[in-house]
């Protein structure tokens, strides 16, 4: 066998160049592995539980020898069995649980161990089920934190998806992104911009991915910006000589609100004050994809002050400024699908419309201080009304909590006369059950992420507040108020300290300090110090200025035309300077009429004629 090993080493190196393949490769032999494994793992855990048991027996030395005892004497008699008792024998805290039909399963309970009883496990399931039944036990209000987004009023919330970013936008113009994983307990916003330039936030709102932000504002185009705020999509502006508002690209007034679609990413919709409620595509920004025409009970063209989509997407709500609520079917434009005449005061804005997680209720706020609940299948008179909800601004919202069994909104309040306050209603009895107070302000924005379960407000002093519950709350702001806020960066110190002797060196010597007077010449010769005007301009001109003179015409008139010929004496004395040469030679009146005959009307040698 070596030989022919050889022998074939010696051929391959003769044929490919090289003698072999190097080490040869070990065999194993799985089956006296596997077998090996077994033992090694039976006898550990005889070993284990030959120490758990010997820890036992030295617990109760007694009971454990009598014990064994019994084992003895049953292990003969039972010797006919199959199955013989392997190992020391089994502790008295087990012998009570043999009767039980449930199998022991774990390692066994300590001594002194007394569990919940049946009747206990039964109570707190009574309690814990008492809680699930009570909507109010889930409102997560026991912890709040405020973030400053400015002086003015929050006219605008929106929140991802995910809940990790918050962005706010308000009457100062600026819109905040705010990162709760990123923030530490400083809460300071990582961005800040002016999307809009000098235009009052409306609206705010992630779309379905989170991954862009439609902003509506007081000008009559929307714009769609990425997470970061960088523009994305600016809509066109429509033309406002156009009568008919579907035959114009955009909208030609200002807007009032906006949203995206539940399920279309690329879809949303604006309203305006030019009548209509539009949708756009996102990849289209040169037109809109449909457009809606609210219309009064005369036909007349009626203002839309709200906005929204039902839960699937199929339905398009609009609150119009005469009272009125108008749905259409997204895919019909022309006619409305639901229409209520007197849902609110006529002339009052209506501010907000929401839709229930269940999509068979829809959630009306008035610019008459009421908030009204829908059933859209009959769609005539409301459900439950709610009075005496004071608001000042024309985007007060509300919504549906997760559950969908509260509905909350907000109150307003003039300066210094109270505290603007967040009311929660039950949405079957409509029973005002909860209030928080939130600040000393009006309650202008509320949102109540489902992800989160955790509340954002928008105030009318510049304040956004999130509320959260620390056992019922998850992520959100319970990221950021665990960290520590940041040390500010100390300026870096020389590690050796350097002795610089001054005036050694020109870079570090003074300059002399000197006279005032010589100062004041110095700087009178510098043009710039001097505020010295400019010299006329000599020559054809330069620089966009035209020479006093020149050769042109253009400087011909521009030299003559600033001439002063007017004259201040007496007009008197200047006609009777000239009453001496004309008596003496009156050359420019009587020599025209030398030879002209009045009466004949012909031409004589008349007498001279003195004027």
């Amino acid at each position: 066998m070596l030989i022919s090993l050889s022998r074939d080493d010696s051929y391959m190196a003769s044929v490919m160049g090289f003698s072999g393949f190097g080490k040869k490769a070990r065999t194993f032999d799985l089956d006296a592995i596997f077998e090996q494994t077994r033992r090694t793992a039976i006898e550990r855990s005889q070993h284990i539980l030959g120490k758990v048991f010997a820890s036992l027996l030295d617990r109760s030395d007694f009971s454990c020898r009598k014990q064994e005892s019994d084992n003895s004497s049953d292990s003969s008699s039972d010797s006919d069995s199959d199955s013989e008792l392997i190992g020391p024998s089994v502790p008295p805290q087990l012998t009570a649980q043999e009767d039980d039909d449930d199998e022991l399963v774990g390692p066994p309970l300590p001594p002194g161990y007394t569990g919940s009883t049946a009747e206990d496990d039964d109570e707190e399931e009574d309690v814990q089920d008492e809680d699930d039944d009570n909507p109010v036990k889930k409102i997560p209000d026991t912890h709040e934190i405020t973030l400053q987004h400015g002086t003015k009023t929050v006219s605008a919330l929106g929140l991802d998806p995910s809940g990790a970013r918050l962005v706010t936008g308000g009457y100062d113009y600026d819109v905040r992104f705010w990162d709760f994983a990123g923030m530490d307990q400083a809460l300071q916003a990582f961005r800040s911009l002016q999307p809009c330039e000098c235009h009052q936030i409306k609206s705010l709102q992630y779309s379905i991915t989170g991954d862009v932000i439609l902003v509506v504002s007081g000008n009559a185009q929307a714009k769609v910006l990425d997470r970061d705020g960088f523009n994305v999509m600016e809509c066109v502006k429509g033309d406002q000589y156009i009568v008919d508002m579907a035959n114009t690209k955009g909208h030609t007034a200002m807007l009032n609100g906006g949203c995206w679609h539940p399920k279309i990413k690329e879809e949303f919709m604006t309203c305006s004050n030019d009548g209509t409620v539009r949708t756009w595509d996102l990849n289209s920004e040169k037109k809109h994809k449909s457009v809606f025409k609210p219309r009064s009970l005369q036909g007349k063209k009626v203002t839309p002050t709200c906005c929204t989509y039902s839960r699937d997407g199929k339905l398009i709500a609009a609150g119009c400024q005469d009272g009125t609520i108008q749905i259409w079917d997204r895919n019909l434009s022309v006619h409305t699908k639901f229409h209520c005449r007197q849902a609110h005061a006529p002339g009052s804005d209506t501010s907000c419309l929401t839709f229930s997680y269940d999509g068979m209720t829809l959630a009306s706020r008035g610019g008459d201080d009421t908030l009204k609940t829908w059933d859209i299948r009959s769609f005539k008179k409301p459900l439950n009304v709610a009075t005496q909800l004071t608001t000042y601004f024309p985007m007060t919202d509300c919504c549906f909590s997760p559950d969908d069994k509260l509905l909350v909104t907000g109150t307003s309040v003039k300066k210094d006369e109270g505290n603007g306050k967040l009311v929660f209603f039950d949405r079957a009895s409509f029973q005002r059950v909860y209030e928080i107070e939130v600040t000393n302000a009006s309650v202008v924005r509320c949102l109540w992420h489902p992800k989160l379960n955790q509340i954002m407000v928008g105030t009318g002093n510049g304040l956004a507040k999130v509320y959260y519950d620390p056992v019922r709350s998850h992520r959100g702001a319970k990221l950021c108020v665990v960290k520590s806020k940041r040390k500010e960066k100390q300026a870096e110190t020389l590690t050796q300290d350097y002795i610089i002797t001054p005036h050694a060196l020109p870079m570090f010597r003074e300059a002399r300090q000197r006279s005032t007077r010589k100062q004041l010449e110095k700087d009178r010769l510098d043009p710039k110090k001097s505020h010295k005007p400019e010299p006329p301009v000599s020559g054809p001109g330069r620089g966009g200025r035209v020479a006093a003179h020149g050769g042109t015409l253009s400087s011909f008139i521009v030299k003559n035309i600033a001439l002063d010929k007017t004259d201040d004496s007496n007009p008197r004395e200047a006609i009777l300077r000239h009453a001496k040469d004309a008596s003496e030679n009156p050359y420019w009146v009587a020599p025209a009429y030398k030879h002209f005959d009045w009466k004949a009307e012909t031409l004589v040698e008349p007498h001279l004629i003195h004027v």
